[in-house]
């Protein structure tokens, strides 16, 4: 059963005829490849040279053309010319070469179908590696010393760079370490401490909100809440809301003398 997120195959016809052809695998140090690379397709980049000795290995050696070597950027060095390819077996993969051939007339009614070609069958590695001569050496060390270079170095600037100036510290740092300082300078009292400070508060006047109390305590305001909680009431409704009075058992207000009483007192006195 077919998966209907998955993309569609398309038909492509691969051309078998190299099927029983040889092919090799040539590994090629990186410089060369990247000479290759930006060498236009009508020039000779190279030399094959095989020797064979019965008995013996067949020795390959590489040799690159003088239209590769003089592909060079200014202060490019020049890499080596000559090289020897150390030549191995594949016996135990199956590996093969593939291509494909874009189809030309693509505006034709019915388009060409692009086809794909088994170039051959991989049967030998070869491993491309140069000579140790002076050549070598002098690009060998030039690579090591572009790599052990830091990627980010000091530069001297002639002129004033127009830019944000740097500062010390943000603002809404300063704000935020300032306000944690004040936090941590709040340590917590003796609870019976704390309530005495309350119900001094709460003489003068009979509601406060949690700010006022926290100034007045300096206490934390979750170990101020906790100890509010035991002693008062938090009013939900106007005209004090979100205030805290202090629960009608703990209330001690001085209770006026009415008027009244006040004038019988003073004649009573002075009737005496």
């Amino acid at each position: 059963m077919s998966n209907p997120n998955s993309v569609p195959h398309l038909d492509r016809e691969l051309d078998l005829s190299n099927t029983g052809r040889g092919v090799w695998l040539v590994k090629v140090p990186k410089y060369i490849a990247n000479k290759w690379d930006k060498a236009p397709g009508d020039i000779e980049v190279g030399k094959l040279k095989i020797s064979r000795i019965p008995g013996q290995k067949a020795q390959v050696q590489l040799s690159l053309s003088e239209g590769v070597l003089c592909l060079k950027d200014p202060g490019e060095q020049t890499i080596p010319k000559e090289h020897r390819l150390d030549v191995s077996n594949v016996t135990r993969q199956s590996l093969g070469v593939f291509s494909h051939a874009v189809p030309s007339n693509t505006d034709a009614v019915v388009p060409e179908s692009e086809k794909l070609y088994m170039e051959g069958r991989i049967v030998q590695k070869l491993e491309c590696r140069p000579y140790a001569d002076s050549i070598y050496y002098k690009l060998k060390s030039e690579s090591i010393r572009k790599a052990s270079m830091p990627q980010r170095q000091v530069q001297q600037l002639e002129r004033i760079v127009q830019n944000f100036k740097p500062i010390s510290d943000h603002k809404h740092n300063i704000e935020y370490q300032e306000k944690k300082k004040a936090e941590g300078k709040k340590a917590r009292d003796d609870k019976e401490a704390v309530l005495n400070v309350l119900f001094a508060a709460f003489e003068k006047h009979q509601y406060y909100n949690i700010k006022d109390l926290q100034k007045i305590t300096r206490q934390p305001i979750v170990y101020l809440k906790e100890i509010l909680k035991e002693v008062c009431n938090y009013n939900l409704k106007n005209p004090h809301k979100n205030m805290w009075e202090l629960k009608p058992e703990y209330r001690h207000y001085k209770q006026e003398v009415p008027v009244e009483q006040k004038e019988e007192k003073s004649q009573s006195s002075d009737s005496d």
